[in-house]
């Protein structure tokens, strides 16, 4: 059995999204069917509109999301019809030296649906992540749901499944933010402001929010930081040594993904301080720090993919402290749109002042 359902699919290189009937197919093993309620609009869509990921079109956009389990295929017993999962790109294996050394966050072999969704004409759909939710329904590898609470907001929660996650997780599981830590955010998107959440949760004593545009730092304080920098107006580096006793931070989170963002990062942090980079660089970007300054200043320097997150852990945990009142989702939803908006949506990126536009189903 196949279903016809409406999604948002991007057909070629730079061009509009267009809202299509496409096919998709009962689960096989494996493989879970699940009826979608809510998707972000993640700049990584639009990076795979443009061409920026690879050149597979057409794509099925959307991965920021959480549903309903419609299907199983046979041999699934981790979710079953009914429950409602927050969707994860990150399905691990179980068997590859990452997860066999109980490393799983860093899976080698995370793994998708196996079947194919299509146009109508048969052609093959490349979904976003491995997940295609900017859908009515969505085929993914059972591994990709995660189970929580149904008490929860879809719209709120789905935005774990990427973008906030990558922050809150930065924070917490690649910086190793602890109990009177001081941190420094440079960039205050969706992303650093959840690293500044995250901050928050962790105990962090200082959380220094570095941004060019003062509406963004005004979201970030009322996310959590303790204070503020525009970076257009200050040195940035000077501004957090001097709100930390000329130290530097203990943890800076870079939140962009430039050379010249991950520079003051790099000198902004205390002597063994941590710098996270969690911004995405494109593939021409080159750094160049001096060796001696990088062996002298001691510390770690991170990368964090997702967050170094393990869904089946950090999502329910989440999810519960999001129920609390502990944890507010709420605030990283600017707006609700309709399926046939996601395009206005690309458009509102450039404006800086959405932190997520959510597709409700």
């Amino acid at each position: 059995m196949t279903h016809q359902v409406r999604a948002v699919v991007a057909r070629g290189k730079g061009a509009p999204v267009s809202l299509e009937t496409i096919i998709v197919p009962d689960p096989g093993p494996g493989e879970a069917l699940v009826k979608v309620e809510a998707c972000g609009v993640c700049h990584t869509d639009l990076h795979y509109r443009e061409g920026g990921i690879n050149d597979d079109f057409p794509f099925l956009l959307g991965h920021e999301a959480a549903g309903v389990v419609e299907a199983v295929g046979e041999g699934v017993t981790d979710v079953s019809p009914g429950d409602f999962v927050i969707l994860n790109w990150r399905a691990v294996c179980g068997q590859c030296r990452a997860c066999l050394r109980g490393r799983p966050w860093y899976c080698f072999n995370t793994h998708n649906a196996k079947q194919k969704m299509t146009l109508l004409d048969g052609t093959e759909l490349s979904p976003a992540l491995g997940i295609g939710a900017f859908a009515e329904k969505t085929l993914v590898a059972a591994g990709q749901c995660t189970k929580v609470d149904p008490a929860a907001s879809a719209a709120a929660v789905g935005l774990l499944g990427c973008g906030v996650m990558a922050g809150i997780g930065a924070a917490i599981n690649t910086g190793n933010v602890g109990r009177g830590d001081t941190v420094a955010v440079i960039g205050c998107g969706g992303v650093g402001d959840a690293a500044v959440v995250g901050s928050s949760l962790a105990g962090a004593a200082r959380i220094i929010a570095v941004d060019i545009d003062d509406n963004k730092l005004e979201t970030a304080k009322k996310l959590g930081a303790t204070h503020t920098v525009n970076s257009r107006n200050t040195d940035a580096v000077e501004a957090i040594r001097e709100l930390t006793g000329g130290f530097g931070a203990d943890v800076v989170i870079e939140a962009v993904g430039r050379p010249e963002t991950y520079k003051q990062a790099f000198y902004a942090r205390d002597l063994a301080g941590t710098v996270v980079l969690v911004g995405v660089p494109t593939p021409e970007m080159k750094l160049e720090l001096p060796l001696l300054d990088v062996f002298g200043r001691g510390g770690s320097l991170k990368s964090s993919w997702y967050g170094d997150c393990l869904p089946s852990r950090d999502f329910p945990m989440l999810v519960d402290l999001y129920l609390q009142g502990r944890l507010n989702l709420d605030a990283f939803v600017t707006e609700t749109i309709a399926l046939d908006e996601v395009e206005k949506a690309f458009e509102r990126m450039h404006g800086g002042d959405v932190l997520r536009s959510v597709v409700v189903f």
